[in-house]
């Protein structure tokens, strides 16, 4: 049986999330099931749209699903809180975990500018978006293949850099292990790396960091 945590956005200052993906449909049925009755918004992440289309319509009637980022929200967002993030997709083909990041904190009611394509293959691109990147409260940089764009933006921006590697990429790169070991051994001071494709985990560590700096 599931019992849904509604405390936890008491604690931690983010409520449950439902990650989809490796749910059958029976347990996805229980657990939206009962988070609809409690009422509370809630985020779904890893729910393509094919499989949004499968559900009830008792329950697709009150989620909002979008499919560029694969994720459905429950009883709408959150209030709106303090701070500005840029979500810096290295190239359009890690438009998917972006758009996951971006997602997760304009769910929470942050305020999330998603940029795509800056990656270091042509960095004029980022340069005529710099200063709209150095805004921003917190960056999260999204980058499959090298990753090269983390340790780029760890070097040029004073706030918070979270790097989320992706598993674009072949040859060596497939699955996102080079990405992942490039963006650990990045040599650019205080860059927090999250594991692969994790958009969703990037966007709560930045949510994180947000709740620190605006505490009253």
């Amino acid at each position: 049986m599931h019992v849904p945590d509604l405390d936890r956005a008491d604690r931690i200052g983010m409520p449950e999330a439902v990650l989809c993906e490796p749910k059958t449909d029976e347990q996805l049925r229980v657990v939206l099931t009962d988070l609809v009755a409690a009422g509370r918004p809630t985020l779904c992440t890893r729910l393509p749209a094919e499989r949004f289309a499968g559900l009830s319509a008792d329950l697709t009637a009150v989620m909002t699903h979008d499919p560029a980022s694969s994720t459905a929200v429950l009883h709408g967002g959150l209030p709106a809180r303090p701070g500005r993030v840029a979500v810096v997709a290295a190239g359009t083909s890690d438009h998917g975990v972006a758009a996951e990041a971006a997602a997760t904190l304009r769910f929470s009611g942050v305020e999330a500018e998603l940029i795509v394509d800056v990656g270091v293959a042509a960095l004029w691109r980022l340069e005529a978006r710099l200063e709209e990147i150095r805004a921003a409260d917190v960056v999260i940089v999204v980058a499959g293949m090298d990753a090269a764009l983390v340790s780029v933006m760890g070097g040029l921006v004073a706030s918070p850099v979270i790097a989320v590697p992706t598993s674009v990429g072949y040859g060596v790169a497939t699955d996102g292990t080079s990405a992942l070991h490039s963006s650990l051994a990045s040599c650019a001071q205080g860059v927090a790396v999250m594991n692969i494709d994790n958009g969703f985990g990037g966007a709560c560590a930045a949510l994180r960091i947000l709740g620190l700096a605006h505490r009253g």
